[in-house]
């Protein structure tokens, strides 16, 4: 598959593509130390909602215990500047097997597209960690930016509609990833530039895991939830934002 076939379908999806405001910006020399922090802590965000779902709705106690422990080392160094960074690199292998709660008509599947989503998710938390120490970029804790928030404060509180308006946003954010590693790589170093590139592929298999999810477990239409959270993540991204962050708006 190629780069434009990977990305067709993602900017089908998003309502809107990433400003050249942010662009011009976010590929300033001087930006990219605080950019591959906020990569770095998202790759980290991106396996806790994974774990969180497994947790919250199909797994064991024990099976989600084991989940926690995976996480704990890489949030431990990201939250409480804790352990020594090389560590992380052998952490991510998770090799139990979850069975999902036997109750659950959508838990395999679930099971099965988010044990792959962390695995990958905490590969690539290590790829950016490892070009930062090559780099001499030291990590620094950063404030989170207002992306996920906007969408997740519009997420119906009773359930199956918090999950399937949760999984239709983590939807948003990896198509988005995946659209601004696209956007981002051709102006930047032939390492990065491979890099983000290396990761099109993932991203957008995600994004559409999440998708095909909400619509296994709302058992039909979902298209208004979705168009709904597409209008929120555009107007995120579309709106003067007072911080450079890799989901951040205009900056102002």
């Amino acid at each position: 598959m190629t780069y434009q076939s990977l990305l067709s379908p993602i900017l089908q999806f998003l309502h809107c593509e990433t400003p050249d405001a942010w662009i011009e910006t976010a590929r300033r020399a001087e930006n990219l130390p605080l950019l591959l922090t906020d990569h770095l802590v998202c790759e980290l965000k991106a396996a806790q909602t994974g774990m969180w779902l497994i947790r919250r709705y199909v797994a064991d106690k024990e099976s989600g215990d084991a989940l926690l422990a995976l996480l704990r080392p890489y949030e431990a160094f990201v939250h409480e500047a804790q352990g020594v960074p090389q560590a992380l690199f052998k952490q991510s292998q998770f090799t139990r097997k979850i069975l999902p709660k036997k109750t659950s008509t959508y838990g395999q599947a679930l099971v099965d597209s988010m044990v792959l989503l962390i695995k990958e998710e905490l590969h690539h938390f290590s790829q950016v960690l490892e070009i930062m120490q090559s780099r001499g970029i030291r990590y620094q804790k950063i404030t989170a930016s207002r992306y996920a928030k906007g969408m997740i404060r519009e997420v119906r509180t009773h359930d199956p509609a918090t999950l399937i308006d949760k999984l239709i946003c983590g939807a948003y954010i990896e198509a988005r990833s995946c659209e601004r590693f696209a956007k981002l790589a051709p102006h930047l170093d032939d390492e990065l530039n491979r890099f983000y590139v290396s990761l099109l592929r993932s991203e957008a298999r995600h994004y559409q895991d999440y998708l095909t999810l909400a619509e296994q477990i709302a058992g039909g239409d979902i298209s208004e939830r979705v168009a709904h959270f597409g209008r929120i993540e555009a107007e995120l991204i579309q709106s003067p934002d007072g911080e450079l962050r890799f989901h951040s708006g205009v900056p102002a």
